[in-house]
């Protein structure tokens, strides 16, 4: 039997629940956002059932867990044959209502998320499992090749709902919000700030379950592939972290191979943060920080002159306490 995660299981799934004052159960859940990159895409493993609906790996918290991360890894284990390396709580999701089920009154969902890094392998496990690109949920997120094209007609459609606030107080306060996370200037980080304005403004698949509304018709190209549940919030919250951790440790190198070119690592920092460095920049960096050393191979698969190999320098976390990339610095001396 499939084990499907919160949001899109059937009322016979069992789930451990906790009796709240004798009128409402509180289910405890947990869920992965496993990310992997390569030089060009940044990856997340999720799971795909019978009605065509995807999801992040989650599955509720059990007597025989040990812990959170315990359940949490087991479950991944069963569902995809993923063992997990880097893990970190990322967040804890409690919105009401978040598990449908057949009772009269819904079952209080509470998720505890991680973010886990890990090398990309062949998923298998108990349900079909499936690498996919994040920017296939967030198209307007990846800046590489310039303004994303699906940014300009959600702008258009955010303007419009600032306008349509019923008193002035709430147009300003919406044209801010607005202004904040779609500024011209482009924080990366704000992945979850931009997400949630669009789901309160209607304008993805989520929301509209919710609040009954029927989408444009041209709207599937912009507004990105929605996830079970709030699924695809918690991925949102997880990029964000993950955008902002890899200005302050060298979270990054947990994604790379055993060795790797320095274009290999700056390509791969961009897949992430969805941004273009200044290369020579970058490099500097790099070699200032002490974050990488010589391995004494070269690799002749860079399409021109060979590249020296590096690998992660480990001693750096010993060193001093935030060993990142300062991506924003590196941006600024491009003109970014």
């Amino acid at each position: 039997m499939q084990s499907l995660p919160a949001g899109v299981a059937p009322s016979t799934t069992p789930r451990p629940a906790v009796r709240v004052g004798g009128r409402a159960s509180l289910s405890i859940r947990l869920s992965a956002v496993i990310v992997a990159a390569t030089v060009d895409e940044p990856r997340v493993l999720t799971l795909r059932f019978g009605d065509g609906v995807e999801a992040l790996p989650a599955g509720p918290l059990e007597v025989e867990h040990r812990t959170l991360e315990v359940g949490l890894r087991a479950w991944v284990e069963r569902q995809t044959s993923q063992k997990l390396g880097y893990v970190e709580q990322l967040y804890t999701f409690g919105d009401r209502d978040r598990v449908e089920t057949g009772n009269a009154r819904p079952t209080r969902a509470l998720t505890v998320a991680y973010l886990a890094l890990a090398r990309e392998a062949q998923p298998g496990g108990a349900v079909e499992a499936v690498w996919q690109n994040w920017y296939r949920y967030f198209p307007w997120e990846d800046w590489r090749g310039g303004k994303p094209a699906a940014l300009a007609p959600l702008e258009e459609r955010l303007e419009r709902w600032a306008e349509a606030a019923p008193s002035g107080a709430q147009r300003q306060m919406r044209a801010e919000r607005f202004g904040l996370a779609f500024a011209a200037s482009w924080n990366e980080e704000l992945v979850l700030e931009r997400y949630e304005l669009l789901y309160e403004a209607g304008l993805v698949e989520e929301a509209r379950r919710v609040l009954g509304r029927e989408p444009p018709i041209d709207d599937a190209p912009v507004s990105g592939v929605p996830m079970a549940a709030d699924h695809r919030r918690i991925l949102a919250t997880a990029i964000g972290r993950l955008r902002g951790k890899i200005k302050y440790r060298p979270v990054v190198f947990e994604l790379m191979p055993p060795s790797f070119t320095l274009l290999q690592l700056q390509r791969t920092v961009e897949t992430l943060s969805g941004v273009r460095l200044h290369k020579q920049n970058f490099r500097r960096l790099v070699e200032q920080q002490g974050l990488v050393e010589e391995t004494g191979g070269i690799s002749a698969k860079t399409g021109g002159r060979p590249a020296r190999l590096v690998r992660f320098r480990r001693e750096v976390l010993l060193e001093r306490p935030a060993p990142g990339l300062r991506l924003r610095a590196l941006r600024r001396a491009a003109g970014v």
